[in-house]
């Protein structure tokens, strides 16, 4: 019988060590536990200052609907882009991040004969190319737009 009993008091012991209540371990601090993504470096317009030819694709394909040269400057000053057979048009250019915003117009398409385009775009430096998405805005009655992808490579 005093087998039983002793063994009777372990089960006991266990089961009652099983129930005992345990200490909550505090939480972790959830900013440590969640990484950040790293933001994206900021781009200097040092960086892609120069000549860059562009071509202007469709957005769903790879025909090209225009091409033009870009020139770019170490600061948002003196940037343009010129048209085969056309004078230069100042580009207005921001940045934020990694991205470089331009904005050009009013002047008249290269695309569409006599109407009067204004564009806005965004460029980011990826490898040795300029890419990013142009959207023209076009005057007149209908006021439509036309979204063209944008490829861009140095030139001497």
């Amino acid at each position: 019988m005093h087998h039983f009993t002793t063994f009777r008091a372990m089960c006991c012991a266990a089961v009652l060590g099983g129930c005992t209540k345990t200490e909550k371990q505090p939480a972790a601090d959830k900013a440590a536990v969640v990484a950040e993504a790293p933001a994206p470096a900021a781009i200097s317009l040092a960086d892609v200052a120069g000549k860059w030819r562009v071509r202007g694709m469709s957005e769903t394909g790879d025909s090209t609907l225009v091409t033009f040269e870009l020139k770019a400057t170490a600061d948002s000053s003196g940037w343009t882009f010129t048209f085969p057979n056309r004078k230069p048009i100042p580009v207005r250019v921001t940045t934020a991040a990694d991205s470089i915003m331009t904005e050009a117009g009013p002047y008249e398409s290269v695309l569409r004969k006599g109407v009067q385009v204004t564009t806005r775009g965004v460029l980011r430096l990826e490898g040795d190319k300029l890419v990013g998405t142009t959207v023209a805005r076009y005057a007149g009655s209908s006021r439509d737009s036309l979204r063209v992808r944008t490829e861009a490579t140095r030139t001497p």
